[in-house]
């Protein structure tokens, strides 16, 4: 049924994707940030904090802060407001709220605070990193950002983060100094893993190939990789003979064998492997 309605199969896969996503953002935020009240940003990092002041378990709180955040979305973007951002806001905060009464915890999963900061700090980058992938928003304090964008003229990044160092600073005053520093570590951290994942997930090879026969590399490229090229004349330097350039892109697996192919065909081509998070067009990222 799926692949006689190809738009149902995308939605169905994107949505499977951003909800895998968010359960990890989940499991991080519930199982590593809650219990050590790491506060490095965010609704959850807030969550934290008011849930120490008041009655209210974090968890509840990021379902209150997360739903008066929606409310705000809706008021002030109206239709431009994501229906993936609503959908990433819901169910982490069902899920959250829902942990709580599956598996309470009362404490710390270990007694090794660095190793719980690790992943307090990986699992949400990377469920943010596959969510920016494929134009997916956390929501929190992202609707916050996407309202300022509208009506300000701020730099939404500096705000953002200005935001976060309160609630990190707040966190040295409300619990105490060692929780307040692994809260400025999982901050300072917290960007770098984002970048480095996102980067990772789009990596494509480059290629810059120099030949003399130029065909059966573009028969292979076309039919065993099911990708296309550039092909331009060019003139060696050194004996003034023609050559050929091939200029292509390839996801990582295929790169791989459309090197094993080249060594083992042509020898005597001169290869140039470049890594390249940034391909946009067809086949690719950005392509409608």
């Amino acid at each position: 049924m799926f692949k006689q309605h190809p738009k149902v199969w995308s939605a169905v896969r994107e949505y499977g994707i951003i909800t895998v996503a968010t359960l990890i953002m989940v499991i991080g935020i519930y199982v590593f940030k809650f219990p050590n009240n790491f506060s490095f940003g965010g609704v959850s990092g807030m969550a934290v904090l008011l849930a120490k002041l008041t009655s209210i378990s974090a968890g509840n709180w990021t379902f209150l802060l997360n739903m008066a955040l929606l409310v705000l979305g809706f008021l002030f973007l109206g239709k431009s407001f994501g229906i993936k951002t609503v959908y990433v806001s819901v169910l982490m905060s069902v899920a959250l709220s829902g942990m709580e009464k599956i598996l309470p915890m009362s404490h710390p999963l270990t007694t090794q605070p660095v190793l719980e900061l690790i992943f307090a700090i990986f699992l949400p980058a990377l469920s943010a990193a596959i969510l920016f992938d494929i134009g997916a928003s956390g929501g929190g304090t992202d609707i916050l950002a996407m309202i300022l964008k509208k009506y300000t003229s701020f730099n939404i990044g500096s705000a953002l983060f200005v935001v976060d160092l309160l609630i990190t600073v707040a966190a040295c005053f409300i619990f105490d100094p060692t929780t307040g520093l692994f809260s400025f570590t999982g901050l300072m951290a917290k960007s770098l893993v984002i970048d480095g994942v996102i980067e990772n997930i789009n990596l494509c090879k480059y290629f810059t190939i120099v030949c003399d026969e130029p065909d059966p590399i573009c028969d292979f490229i076309h039919d065993a990789l099911n990708r296309s090229a550039t092909i331009f004349k060019g003139e060696g330097t050194y004996t003034h003979q023609q050559k050929f350039i091939i200029l292509t892109v390839m996801k990582r697996s295929q790169a791989v064998q459309l090197r094993n192919f080249l060594k083992k065909n042509d020898p005597g081509a001169f290869m140039m492997i470049t890594n390249s998070s940034e391909i946009i067009g067809k086949g690719f990222r950005g392509f409608n």
